[in-house]
């Protein structure tokens, strides 16, 4: 089971519309929290930097009841690492949560008109990267799976929200 929640979400997103897709890719039950719960998200705001550290974030959904399983925050919040000015998303590497942030997934961010598609696909792909690592993969070298690093928001847009042959085979042995 795989839990998705939104956290501190001021311009909600379709959640609903990703649960077929990613009960699909990872052959699971998706069980979308329809409320936010509770979670102490402001103790990660580093006011110097006006982010959101993700580590810290990670253990705050840790601590929200959900059934056995991975869980997944979904969040508009800014998130950062120390050693990065950014992050997209965030997951513990074999491990049981993971953090997604579509603060920078947005093309307004970047000064373009709202698509909520491209929206939709970006947001897709790093909660399906994000849960790959829950699932003990590393960054793949091929340009056409999901698990290929991103660190600029065209580098989503380039690669697909599957896994590769040999990454999905590592997935398959470890779910």
């Amino acid at each position: 089971m795989i839990s998705l929640v939104p956290l501190n979400m001021l311009n909600p997103v379709r959640l609903d519309r990703l649960v077929p897709e990613l009960e699909g890719i990872f052959q699971s039950e998706i069980r979308l929290f329809e409320q936010e719960p509770e979670c102490d998200c402001e103790g990660a705001f580093d006011a110097r930097r006006q982010q959101y550290n993700s580590t810290e974030i990670l253990t705050h959904l840790l601590e929200i009841p959900h059934p056995p399983g991975k869980i997944v925050g979904v969040t508009d919040m800014d998130l950062f690492i120390p050693i990065l000015t950014f992050v997209f998303g965030e997951a513990m590497l074999d491990g049981d949560a993971a953090v997604v942030s579509y603060f920078r997934l947005r093309t307004q961010f970047y000064g373009l008109p709202p698509d909520n598609g491209l929206l939709q696909q970006r947001l897709l792909k790093e909660i399906v990267h994000e849960l790959g690592h829950t699932f003990g993969l590393l960054h793949c070298h091929r340009y056409d799976c999901v698990m290929h690093s991103s660190t600029y928001v065209e580098e989503i847009d380039l690669k697909p929200a599957r896994f590769c042959p040999d990454c999905l085979v590592k997935l398959r042995r470890r779910q």
